[in-house]
């Protein structure tokens, strides 16, 4: 993998990836929708686009620019945020890769996704369970696609370094919390293995306290 898309690029767990890519030499396309926002991508990125993934022909034309062999990944989310792009971005970036051939994405979307929102707790329901529900929308709309997808679903995100301890699973209840740079390590390492195409996994940081 010689350049990596980053969606989302500018804040959070995108920005953690940036610098988590950049470090080991991976060259990085920013897209975000103040891709200026932060003023280190400028220097952690070969190129930054500015798109509002709310908008299809903004997300069209981002995608536009984009190598047809290019990696994807997508950290996009809107906890609180005036203009939600959980469901509707993601569902815009899902067609625009197709429509321009574009076939590798691995999405980031959280822990309660899908068929592990049993395992949410009514107060996480009644916290950010909207943005769970939307995110939900947007893993169904992938995965009946015709793109080579990985979706992956971390615990609570909180700042610090790469501690190599992050733990990907399947298929079982799991609760906790992961550093965003732990966590693009672990995108790191699903990108890399082919088997990862078509699958869903959550992870978590036993050594990382949630509070």
């Amino acid at each position: 993998m010689k350049t990596i898309v980053i969606f989302g690029a500018s804040s959070g767990l995108g920005l953690a990836a940036v610098r988590y890519f950049a470090s080991q030499d991976i060259k990085v396309i920013g897209v975000a929708r103040n891709p200026q926002k932060e003023a280190d991508l400028n220097s952690l990125c070969e190129k930054l686009i500015a798109c509002d993934a709310t908008e299809f022909d903004a997300v069209n034309s981002a995608v536009s620019e984009l190598p047809k062999d290019a990696v994807v990944l997508s950290t996009m989310g809107s906890f609180r945020s005036d203009k939600p792009v959980d469901y509707i971005g993601h569902r815009y970036l899902v067609d625009a890769l197709e429509k321009h051939g574009i076939n590798r994405l691995l999405m980031v979307t959280s822990l309660g996704c899908g068929d592990s929102w049993q395992y949410l707790s009514e107060r996480a329901k009644a916290g950010f369970g909207a943005a769970v529900r939307e995110k939900s929308l947007a893993e169904a709309w992938l995965v009946s696609s015709s793109l080579d997808y990985t979706i992956l679903r971390p615990g609570g995100l909180k700042d610090g370094e790469v501690t190599e301890q992050g733990e990907l699973s399947q298929h079982v209840e799991v609760h906790g919390a992961i550093n965003r740079s732990e966590v693009a390590r672990l995108v790191h390492q699903l990108l890399l293995n082919d088997a990862s195409i078509g699958q869903i996994y959550q992870c978590v940081d036993p050594t990382v306290s949630y509070y």
